[in-house]
């Protein structure tokens, strides 16, 4: 039977702060320096037009809402 070896915890972990970035923070910092946009078709600042576009993109990139993906 093979037994977890225990990890080593580095003593810097300490000086972290437990501290989450805003979520929306990180998606403006990765539009502006990446040009990664992530966006909920939910999002409440869009109008249906806009969802239905962003919902039409995911599907024919990822497949369909609800379905398989892989």
């Amino acid at each position: 039977m093979k037994t977890p070896q225990p990890r080593y915890r580095c003593p810097l972990g300490r000086l972290q702060v437990n501290q989450k970035p805003d979520p929306e923070d990180v998606k403006k910092q990765g539009w502006k320096e990446q040009h990664i946009l992530v966006i909920s078709p939910e999002d409440e600042r869009l109008d249906w037009y806009e969802q239905q576009l962003l919902r039409n993109i995911g599907d024919r990139l990822y497949g369909e809402e609800g379905g398989q993906r892989g």
